[in-house]
């Protein structure tokens, strides 16, 4: 099976369930679906890169525990986000401009954030590690993150019609929290 398939197949089942996953569905109730899918494109395509250099040559540089620790607070701040979250008129539903990065930015960026350290940035580093076409492993491991967090886009587009604004804010912050909460404890076992 080529670098690409596997890394494809194997990522794609990896994000079934993920947290990232939930920053994609979180989002997606914020912003237009083509703006987040467009943001977890470039935030993988970039982990993931990283990813492939981390498995091909600096394993072991950074302490696992610390970068535990960074994205369990990382998560945290997630959920302040999604309380304090956007407003949207029933009738407008633009995004507001945020102020620096824009919402491609934004999205970018919290995905980003979500990924390091994830089963799928370590599942990337292994596969990479083991299978000398890298550029396979990365362009795979990317595309099976981006459909699987197509699928969540989706879920995030439905909740949104059906679920008011600050319900979904709320459970998106419980659910941020449990998982920070769960990275940082996961640093000290």
């Amino acid at each position: 099976m080529s670098a690409f398939a596997l890394s494809t197949l194997l990522i794609f089942v990896a994000e079934l369930g993920d947290k990232s996953q939930l920053v994609a569905l979180s989002f997606a109730t914020r912003y237009r679906w083509w703006v987040v899918l467009a943001g977890v494109t470039l935030a993988t395509l970039l982990v993931h890169l990283g990813s492939v250099g981390a498995g091909r040559a600096l394993d072991g540089v950074l302490d696992d525990r610390v970068l535990r620790v960074l994205v369990g607070a990382s998560f945290v701040g997630f959920a302040w986000w999604s309380l304090r979250g956007d407003t949207i008129d029933e009738d407008d539903t633009r995004e507001r401009p945020t102020r620096y990065l824009g919402a491609l930015g934004i999205v970018a960026v919290a995905f980003f954030i979500s990924e390091l350290g994830d089963k799928t940035q370590l599942a990337t580093v292994s596969l990479a590690g083991s299978n000398p076409d890298w550029v396979g492993v990365w362009l795979g491991s990317t595309a099976g993150m981006v459909l699987a967090d197509a699928l969540a886009v989706a879920v995030g587009l439905a909740l949104r019609r059906q679920l008011p604004q600050r319900r979904i804010g709320q459970v998106a912050a419980a659910l941020f929290v449990i998982f920070g909460l769960l990275t940082i404890a996961s640093a000290f076992v």
